[in-house]
C-alpha cells in the first residue's frame, strides 16, 4: 500500500523509509511513544508495565504489558524491522508466562509505571477509573491474554503462522507500523493487517463456529470410547474376541477369526448397531475376495444355521472388498446410557455367533 500526498493537483507518492534509516529505536522511541498513546495499535489499553518481566528462571521482557477494557491482558511486542523476526513466538511464550497472572499482581505492575511516587492507592484507582467500575470487589482479569504484534512490516512466516493460530483460537493482531517520509516530517501509516478489521467480525464467528463443533465433536469421542470401554468388560462373558483391544474413539472394534484378510468388526452410529465379517484379502486382490464371498454365499444355508438367524450378505461388486453382516436398528452411540447394556450384549453375542458360524468355513476356504 502507498501513501499519497495531494500536490498541484496530483496524487504524489510519499516515499517510505525505515525506522533506522531515521534513528528511531525500539524502545526508547517506539515503545515510548506507543506507552504514551495506544490508538496507533488500534484500541485504548492501560499499560501496565513496559519492559515487564517479573517471572523466575528468565531474562525476557514484554515490550508492553497491557490491560484492554474486558479485563484481558494484552501481550504487545514491537519490532522496528520489516520482518518481524521471531516476534510471533517470543510473545506466545510471554502470553504463557502472564496468563496466571492475578489482579493484585497487575496493580503491583501498574504501581511500578506510574513511578517512585506512585502510591498502590492510585495505581489501583487508575486500574478502576479505566475498567470503569467503582470497586476493587467487581474487577477481576478475565483470564485470557491476547497479543498485539506491532513492526513495520511481517514476514510470510508470521503471517501465515498468525492466521494458522487464530484459527485455533487465539487472538493476535498484525498492525504494521510503515513509516514515510515527507520533506523533514516523518509520517507512520499505523494499519491492522491481520485480521482485516472488515473480516474481523466474520473471522470471530468462524472461530467460534469452530470451537462449538471441537466441543461437540469432543463430547461424541467421550461417549463413544465410554460405550466401547463398557463393551470390553462386558463382552468377555461371551467372547475373548475383545478382550485384548483397548477403547477407542472410532465407531468401530476388531477381532481377527483366524485368518488373514478376514475381520469380525463390532460398530455402532447415531441409532444403529452392527456385527459384520470384511473379506478383504489383500488391498487389491478384488478377484481373492470376490471368489472367498461367493465360497461362503454357497455355503449360506448351513452357516446361517449354524448362526440362528438370517445374515445380509454384500458382494459389493463396486468395491474391492466384500462381507457378511446383521445389524440392530434400535441401538447406537447416542441411545440413552442406560440402554447401553442392551446393546453391548447383543454386540457380543452376535460376534460371537458369527465367529463360531463363520470360521469353521473361512479356514476351509482353499483361497
Amino acid at each position: 500500500m502507498t501513501l499519497f500526498v495531494v500536490q498541484d493537483q496530483q496524487l504524489k507518492a510519499v516515499p517510505t523509509t525505515s525506522f533506522a534509516q531515521e534513528g528511531v529505536l525500539e524502545r526508547k522511541h517506539l515503545q515510548a511513544m506507543l506507552h504514551r498513546d495506544t490508538s496507533p495499535l488500534g484500541e485504548d489499553l492501560l499499560v501496565l508495565r513496559e519492559e515487564f518481566g517479573q517471572w523466575q528462571e528468565s531474562q525476557r521482557r514484554i515490550d508492553l504489558l497491557c490491560l484492554d477494557k474486558s479485563g484481558s491482558l494484552v501481550v504487545v511486542e514491537l519490532k522496528r524491522t520489516a520482518d518481524g523476526g521471531h516476534m510471533d513466538l517470543q510473545a506466545i511464550r510471554y502470553a504463557a508466562m502472564v496468563s496466571s497472572m492475578t489482579l493484585d499482581q497487575a496493580i503491583a505492575a501498574r504501581q511500578q509505571t506510574l513511578g517512585a511516587d506512585g502510591t498502590a492507592d492510585e495505581a489501583r484507582s487508575s486500574l478502576l477509573e479505566f475498567l470503569e467500575l467503582d470497586s476493587v470487589d467487581d474487577a477481576e482479569l478475565t483470564g485470557e491474554v491476547r497479543i498485539i504484534l506491532a513492526a513495520a512490516d511481517f514476514s510470510p512466516e508470521i503471517t501465515t503462522s498468525v492466521i494458522w493460530l487464530n484459527r485455533q483460537g487465539l487472538d493476535i493482531r498484525c498492525i504494521r507500523l510503515r513509516p514515510y517520509k515527507l520533506g523533514e516530517q516523518l509520517l507512520v501509516d499505523a494499519a491492522q493487517i491481520i485480521p482485516l478489521p472488515e473480516a474481523a467480525d466474520y473471522e470471530i464467528k468462524i472461530r467460534e463456529q469452530a470451537e462449538e463443533t471441537r466441543k461437540v465433536k469432543t463430547k461424541r469421542q467421550e461417549l463413544i470410547k465410554r460405550f466401547w470401554t463398557q463393551f470390553i468388560q462386558r463382552s468377555t462373558a461371551h467372547t475373548e474376541l475383545f478382550a485384548q483391544r483397548a477403547a477407542t474413539t472410532d465407531h468401530w472394534l476388531s477381532g481377527g477369526v483366524g485368518r488373514s484378510g478376514f475381520a469380525l468388526t463390532v460398530s455402532i452410529t447415531e441409532d444403529r448397531a452392527r456385527v459384520e465379517c470384511a473379506i478383504r484379502i489383500g488391498k487389491d486382490n478384488a478377484q481373492a475376495n470376490k471368489a472367498a464371498f461367493q465360497a461362503l454365499l454357497a455355503q449360506k444355508a448351513a452357516i446361517e444355521k449354524a448362526f440362528g438367524g438370517a445374515l445380509v450378505w454384500d458382494a459389493l461388486p463396486e468395491k474391492i472388498s466384500s462381507r457378511i453382516h446383521i445389524d440392530k436398528p434400535d441401538g447406537g452411540w447416542r441411545s440413552p446410557e442406560a440402554d447401553w447394556p442392551a446393546v453391548q450384549q447383543w454386540l457380543a453375542q452376535t460376534a460371537s455367533r458369527l465367529e463360531k458360524a463363520l470360521s469353521g468355513p473361512i479356514r476351509a476356504l482353499p483361497v
